[in-house]
């Protein structure tokens, strides 16, 4: 995809965890944190970018936890506590402001569709100091992060695009499901939460870094 075919879309809707804030390293600490509790094996970053899926619950499974021991909610609960005290020491990706900037420049709305828990959500927008690139931030209302369809399904009734003109940017191949379901674009970008050749098997386009957005 040329930045000219980019350019042709009126809309953009970017994920939020792994595409635009650089969260990968406190999800692979704070599962690894969990694992140790439970006397599991740990996880290399590119390990974890090999097993990442959603719904997590098959992510949690796949990386050894037996839900006939502890329900789900537990170390799904577990996980988003420490993630919640410590998502404040991340960073957005270096070219987050300016590729926003770019966007912003050339007329194209840009919205925000997360599996992030909605308040969270905003306080990150008001944290990070970016909630005013968007028209809506959407995300989840609840901390599970099952799917982001039906979210998906509801912010696309509020925008004044057709799905034609809308372009999804995410990093996880659900992000390609949803764009999928929702009858718009996709392009994933290998920066965040699943390897570049995990995102390959999707058959979009697949950046590196979000820098490429604007060459």
């Amino acid at each position: 995809m040329k930045r000219a075919e980019i350019n042709q879309y009126k809309g953009i809707v970017w994920d939020w965890n792994g595409t635009l804030l650089d969260d990968t390293h406190l999800a692979v600490a704070a599962m690894n944190g969990m694992l140790a509790r439970r006397g599991l094996p740990a996880l290399s970053v590119d390990r974890y970018k090999a097993l990442f899926t959603f719904p997590v619950k098959d992510y949690y499974r796949e990386v050894g936890f037996d839900f006939e021991q502890e329900p789900f909610e537990i170390p799904a609960m577990e996980f988003i506590d420490r993630y919640n005290r410590e998502v404040w020491d991340c960073s957005l990706h270096a070219e987050v402001l300016r590729v926003l900037n770019h966007f912003k420049g050339l007329g194209i709305a840009q919205y925000i569709l997360s599996a992030m828990q909605q308040e969270t959500l905003d306080q990150c927008m008001e944290f990070y100091r970016i909630g005013h690139f968007f028209g809506h931030v959407s995300g989840l209302g609840d901390h599970y992060a099952h799917s982001k369809l039906e979210s998906g399904k509801a912010l696309l009734a509020k925008l004044p695009h057709p799905p034609a003109d809308l372009l999804l940017i995410g990093d996880t191949l659900h992000d390609f499901e949803v764009a999928a379901e929702l009858g718009i674009a996709c392009l994933l970008t290998a920066n965040g939460h699943q390897s570049h050749d995990r995102l390959k098997g999707a058959g979009v386009p697949v950046i590196d870094d979000l820098a490429q957005l604007m060459e």
